[in-house]
């Protein structure tokens, strides 16, 4: 105890510089509720006054002149008034941890309001004392002593202290594991500090303990309110991931139910649209596309003849092969597909599916008569697919054709119809999934999840 009599002096100032920047931060802080913002800046506030005035009081103690006479009676009453003041603020903390987590628990809100009678009391008892000496004295040499009434001056702050710890020991449960500890200190270690002090005279440790509490009470409120903001944030990432996926899910049912509707017209046709897409999907995958546009190229390969929506059902139904007056009604499947799926802002790639997946790569082909690159990726992947499920797929007219003869046919387009690039992926895909390409019309193909 000598060593701590005698440095601290010393330990009050270091403790003050830190106080006096929690309380900048305090007081800066733009994360924390305006009402707790307003506790812990009044606490450290106060905590910096108190210690600062009980240097004050140990640096002018029998100090004879104007100075020192004025500035130990000062100090020494705001030692006294500060002390049930951080106490104060403390139980502002307290209502914002406890009362506000069980609003409706009338105990808490009743003890707690006992604390703030309490330390109105206790401070009306430090100002009479300021006229009748019952706490504290000065003798001719300006040095404090105590009062015959001095052991009362502690049964302000010890019942407020007890009544806090019950209060939080009730909410224990319901307060986070990080809050709790300060709290519980807060009442505890100030406490067992002022027994202390009552025996070993000269020393403040009843002050310094308040004032290092609440500090680690400032410090562990950043750590609480930092753990909750990293808790919001995933919460609120895995809300947004719900969300996309549920926006994913809802887009690919819609897709999947045009593309049946599409497919109903032609009763040849039925399941068409999908393994389209399912073939475009392993001609991506298997160029090396990204799995971004493998999802894009899918879903346009899903609705990529979704015109034939605007198509008379007597022409796609039609027995025998078309005029030539039918098949230019046909082609314009593209132009109208083209425009239907324009109006889908978010996802401006479907239109190019259906516009122009029956360009040539020689630049024969229809709508627009494009040429190589000029045609775009998707829509020479999807031309391929589509080419290779209407060759494999009952007509009107015809029976599937045989898998040597797909792959003859295939070959004979490399360059002119199709890409070769992408054709030549087909063909790899027929030798290495000849098992899996002929599948009925019950296969379900989830790309999205088989991606995931």
């Amino acid at each position: 105890m000598g060593i701590l009599k005698d440095n601290q002096l010393d330990i009050m100032l270091y403790i003050c510089g830190i106080c006096t920047a929690l309380t900048i931060l305090a007081f800066i802080s733009k994360a924390l509720t305006k009402r707790r913002r307003v506790a812990l800046f009044l606490m450290e506030f106060s905590s910096l006054c108190l210690l600062l005035s009980d240097r004050l009081a140990y640096i002018y103690r029998g100090n004879t002149s104007t100075t020192g006479y004025v500035m130990v009676r000062v100090s020494n009453y705001l030692v006294y008034a500060l002390s049930l003041f951080v106490i104060y603020t403390f139980n502002m903390v307290l209502k914002e941890f406890v009362v506000r987590v069980n609003e409706n628990d009338k105990i808490n809100s009743t003890v707690l309001r006992m604390v703030d009678s309490l330390l109105i009391t206790g401070e009306a008892f430090i100002l009479i004392s300021q006229f009748t000496g019952m706490y504290y004295t000065f003798d001719e040499s300006n040095r404090y002593q105590r009062g015959e009434l001095f052991m009362l001056c502690y049964i302000f702050p010890l019942l407020s202290l007890i009544l806090q710890q019950v209060v939080v020991q009730r909410e224990r449960k319901k307060i986070s594991k990080i809050m709790i500890w300060p709290l519980t200190l807060f009442t505890i270690v100030p406490l067992l500090a002022t027994i202390a002090q009552i025996f070993f005279y000269g020393l403040s440790l009843t002050n310094i303990s308040i004032v290092g509490i609440a500090m680690l009470l400032y410090i562990f409120s950043l750590i609480d309110l930092n753990d909750k903001i990293s808790k919001a944030n995933e919460n609120e990432i895995r809300i947004l991931k719900e969300e996309q996926e549920l926006l994913a899910s809802m887009f690919e049912e819609t897709a999947s139910a045009l593309a049946s509707a599409i497919d109903a017209k032609d009763e040849y046709t039925h399941g068409h649209s999908r393994r389209v897409a399912r073939y475009s999907w392993m001609i991506a995958k298997m160029a090396g596309l990204e799995l971004t546009e493998c999802r894009k190229i899918y879903y346009a390969a899903l609705l990529h003849d979704v015109g034939k929506i605007g198509i008379p059902d007597d022409i796609i139904n039609k027995a025998g092969k078309l005029t030539k007056e039918e098949y230019e009604v046909v082609k314009l499947h593209t132009t109208i597909g083209s425009q239907i799926l324009s109006s889908i802002n978010s996802s401006p790639y479907l239109s190019l599916g259906a516009k122009y997946h029956h360009e040539w790569y020689d630049g024969s082909g229809y709508p627009e008569g494009l040429k190589g690159e000029e045609i775009p990726v998707m829509s020479r992947i999807i031309a391929v697919a589509d080419a290779y499920d209407t060759m494999t797929s009952k007509r009107s007219y015809r029976d599937p054709l045989p898998e040597a003869r797909v792959r003859e046919e295939i070959i004979n387009g490399l360059g002119s119809q199709f890409d070769p690039v992408f054709g030549k992926v087909m063909l790899d895909i027929m030798t290495e999934e000849a098992d899996n390409l002929f599948l009925n019309d019950n296969n379900v193909f989830k790309p999205l999840k088989k991606a995931q």
